[in-house]
């Protein structure tokens, strides 16, 4: 029988100093990880979204107020409003304004939109927004999360499949898991070099549909912009599947100020300033970048202007007109002057926002069928993005989110 092995005061100081490491690492980790500079506070009750009335309301007040300069769109989620404001994203009740749950991280937020019940939240550091935390917009939990080099800044949009993040240098497309399906553009490291078409273009605008994505980039070899439409899930989201690109010779397709509008499965909108004499418009492409129709407008669009989708319509504030553009073919379908910001529907009515309050339109042929009165507090001619919680009317307005309520 063999005698039991004795430990040393060597072994003792070996296994002390080992212990000691641990606890540095330990400490190490905890100090620069994400969760030290993370709260988040949940709720385990479902806030259900109120009954929305059957008539419209004739007056309207400020019942409360946020700050949500990090939302693009007043955004609601069944029955919560979120609010984006420095580094904390938070689900308040519509009605009262009061904090239902709350995500809140030491860096700045670059970014948030909605889709699927979730609220995807992107965040800045020093790889720029490269920090993405998917949430249960009912509860505030945390679903799950990405990280990837990004740009310093980003536009999220959603089209009801994807999320788009788009930046001046790349892009990348998002499933509902925030798995990147697609990334386009720049490159830091490219695991398999020259996978991408162009890397050296800035990205002006983009926008996505379930099946497609609409690139508007100028690139150093162009002598105007170039339209490049994608497949938001190629087989290797590494390399970009293009269903055509061209540089375009319209008037305006030269223009640093040009713009995607809108994207459907089988035509894409942009947005072209006039150039000389030539009248600013929204031009129609099919998916081949084949110009299918021209939309005059009667003046240039400003930085402000907004485009919002709702049911069966593109909405386009032009600054102090509202185009409706039918979403599958973007005909025009009617134009309403003298607007202040996007619509959102509420008692099967379109709820506009107009210097006297909110105006009632029939979705489908714009045609007025009442007027909300409303006294706006702090207003100073901002663009105004509406949404619809039951009874509340929420505007995001001035880098804040205003709540109305008829009592």
């Amino acid at each position: 029988m063999l005698a039991p092995e004795r430990r040393t005061r060597a072994d003792l100081l070996t296994a002390v100093a080992i212990a000691v490491l641990l606890v540095i690492a330990t400490a190490v980790v905890f100090w620069t990880s994400d969760a030290r500079g993370t709260e988040s506070v949940t709720t385990d009750q479902t806030l259900s979204a109120p009954p929305t009335p059957e008539q419209l309301p004739a007056t309207l007040r400020e019942v409360w107020n946020s700050p949500d300069a990090a939302s693009a769109r007043a955004i609601t989620v069944g029955g919560v409003a979120v609010t984006a404001y420095s580094g904390t994203v938070t689900g308040r009740d519509p009605r009262t304004g009061e904090q239902v749950w709350k995500y809140e991280r030491d860096i700045p937020l670059c970014g948030v939109e909605s889709q699927f019940g979730t609220v995807i939240a992107t965040y800045r550091d020093q790889r720029g927004c490269s920090q993405t935390t998917l949430l249960n917009a009912e509860t505030g939990g945390r679903i799950t999360a990405r990280s990837s080099y990004m740009d310093d800044t980003v536009e999220l949009s959603v089209d009801g499949t994807y999320t788009l993040a788009q930046g001046p240098d790349r892009l990348e497309v998002w499933r509902s898991d925030l798995v990147r399906t697609l990334e386009y553009g720049r490159v830091d490291a490219p695991v398999n070099p020259h996978t991408q078409p162009r890397s050296d273009c800035r990205l002006l605008s983009a926008a996505s549909a379930p099946s497609r994505i609409a690139v508007l980039e100028r690139c150093p070899k162009d002598t105007a912009d170039r339209l490049t439409v994608l497949n938001p899930a190629p087989k290797d989201g590494t390399t970009p599947e293009e269903y055509s690109t061209h540089v375009l010779n319209e008037s305006g397709g030269a223009s640093e100020s040009a713009r995607v509008i809108a994207v459907s499965d089988s035509r894409i909108t942009l947005y072209l300033p006039g150039m000389g004499t030539s009248p600013p418009q929204l031009a129609v492409y099919d998916i081949s970048g084949n110009t299918v129709a021209i939309h005059q407008l009667p003046a240039p669009l400003p930085d402000t202007a907004l485009v919002s989708h709702l049911s069966s319509e593109w909405f386009v504030f032009t600054g102090d007109t509202l185009i409706a553009l039918n979403a599958t073919t973007f005909d025009v379908m009617w134009v309403a002057g003298n607007v202040l910001g996007t619509p959102t529907l509420m008692s099967g009515q379109l709820l506009v926002p107009s210097p006297d309050g909110l105006r009632a339109l029939d979705p489908i042929t714009g045609a007025a069928t009442g007027r909300i009165t409303v006294q706006r507090s702090d207003y100073h001619n901002e663009p105004i993005s509406l949404a619809a919680v039951g009874g509340t009317v929420l505007e995001l307005r001035g880098g804040k989110l205003y709540a109305l309520a008829a009592n």
